[in-house]
Order: structure tokens, then sequence, then C-alpha cells
């Protein structure tokens, strides 16, 4: 339970500074892709900040045995880039460059209600549940395969 209103309370923490700082607009974004006209450098230094905020929070934390609110840290084990990672970043950054819309903002925007806002989230809805979907049945075929193989 502490650990959900913890959470709870981080979100709304992290939804008012996006608010705030306007990144919940699609025009930052595109303003801030816009290298070559009107160039908005807002978002480099939400970027910045962002930075400098994990920078002191793994400074902190990296000398902990786990979290205050959980039994472990969840600290990714891969270190390499494979053609899924790559394939995955080209397809959020050309969402997001053509669209405006980058996940977490989309989300904290969505309560304005507007409709561009409702068709991102809902794609971004169903482009998640397929994928999890494509995962499964992914895993799934090998072993069906090979029951397959064996009867044969």
């Amino acid at each position: 339970m502490k650990a959900g209103v913890i959470s709870l309370l981080a979100g709304i923490v992290f939804a008012l500074g996006l608010g705030i700082s306007g990144m919940t607009q699609p025009s930052k974004v595109v303003g801030f892709l816009d290298f070559a006209g009107a160039w908005d450098a807002s978002l480099a230094f939400v970027m910045i900040g962002a930075i400098g905020v994990y920078f002191v929070a793994f400074r902190i934390t990296r000398n902990m045995r786990a979290p205050l609110l959980a039994p472990q840290f969840a600290i990714p084990q891969r270190t390499d880039l494979d053609a899924r990672l790559i394939l995955g970043a080209v397809i959020f950054g050309a969402g997001w460059g053509l669209g405006g819309f980058c996940p977490g903002p989309a989300i904290t925007a969505l309560a304005s209600g507007a409709l561009p806002l409702v068709v991102f989230v809902a794609s971004m809805a169903a482009g998640i549940y397929l994928h999890a979907r494509w995962q499964t049945v992914g895993k799934s075929r090998p072993a069906a395969l090979a029951i397959a193989t064996a009867d044969s």
C-alpha cells in the first residue's frame, strides 16, 4: 500500500512537471526537433534538469543494498544493442517527431480530452497489447513446432 501511494505521488509530481514545463504540448516537441527553423531549446533544459536529478539520485542509491520500498533494485542486466531495440527506438523517435507526442506527456495531457490525444493514447494502448500478444505467440510457437515435429 505504501509503495502504491509513493508511486501515485511520484506520478502526480511528474505530471505537474510536464504540465508546468509545457512538455504536454506537441508544438514544444516539434519546435525542439526543428533545427533548421525556429528551434525551441526548452525541451533540452527539461532533459538537462532530469539528468541532474537522476545523477544525484544515482549517487545516493548506488551504495544502498535495496530501495526503501522494495526488496531489491530492478536493474537491467543486458548491455547489448540488438535489432529489436534499435527498431523500437527508430519507431518511437519517428512517432515522437511526427506526432509530437511522447507517452508520458500524452497520458498527462489526456485529461484535456483533445481528440488527437485520445487517438494517440488508444493507438499506443493497442500497440502495447498487440506487442504483448505477439511476444506470447512467438514464445509458444517453438514449443508447438517441437511437438509437431516429434509427432511426425
